[in-house]
């Protein structure tokens, strides 16, 4: 770039870009040594070598590492120049300054003559459609947050009304199965209290077929608290030999 035309122009505006560039290069250079430093005193802290044999041991390691990568940095930062010097500050081809001799009457005729008034017009209104339309982006954007607000609440309420019909199945089922235990119980019921009268009637039958059954019927019909102990002897032994 020394000795160019794009150094010349930037002359002109009294600006250096290898002044910017060195700035930047040695900024770097400052933020290694203070890293490196600080990461020379924190290894010394923790390895407890401060003082000690040990000591020379560390710098050496440190700087070697440093060395590895200022090497690297040295590198990219060789090409991150050129690629500023060539084509960050470098001109377009044809340009050129304004002369001097050259009045701000004549720039601002010459813009008054580069004026359309149809083209101006044209952007007014492409400016008013375009505040048109961020209107109504603005109102559809409200009424798509009304509609997810709208559509959370009927998922909510889905929820509800399918854990409310999972219930009322759950709850169905239990009554089924209470309906259908009630129906057992009420024919097993009916059949013990069959078997009952049977039982109750057989056993008057065989009563009422046994010996000297008189005597239960006895002395105003009082069974045998009334019997003497001759007839209960007697009672019991006619129930042995049946």
């Amino acid at each position: 770039m020394e000795g160019s035309e794009s150094e010349a122009i930037f002359d002109s505006f009294n600006l250096n870009p290898q002044l910017f560039i060195n700035e930047v290069l040695n900024g770097v250079d400052d933020l290694v040594d203070e890293a490196f430093d600080y990461f020379h005193r924190e290894a010394s802290t923790l390895l407890k070598v401060e003082g000690t044999d040990r000591s020379d041991d560390l710098r050496k390691g440190v700087n070697y590492i440093r060395n590895m990568i200022q090497t690297v940095l040295d590198e990219r930062l060789a090409m991150w120049q050129k690629y500023c010097l060539r084509h960050c500050f470098s001109v377009p081809e044809g340009f050129s300054l304004s002369k001097a001799n050259e009045s701000p009457g004549d720039s601002l005729m010459d813009h008054d003559a580069l004026g359309d008034p149809e083209l101006d017009a044209q952007l007014d209104s492409l400016r008013d459609k375009l505040t048109l339309v961020g209107n109504e982006t603005a109102e559809l954007n409200r009424e798509l947050r009304a509609l997810e607000r709208q559509s959370v609440v009927s998922s909510c309420c889905a929820g509800s009304v399918n854990e409310a019909f999972k219930l009322y199945e759950q709850h169905h089922e239990m009554f089924q199965e209470l309906t259908r235990t009630a129906s057992e119980i009420r024919m097993k019921m009916g059949k013990l209290k069959t078997k009952m009268v049977e039982q109750t009637e057989c056993s008057r039958k065989e009563w009422m077929h046994m010996p000297n059954i008189d005597m239960c019927m006895m002395k105003g019909g009082k069974g045998l608290s009334n019997a003497t102990l001759e007839e209960l002897h007697k009672y019991i032994a006619d129930i042995k030999n049946v």
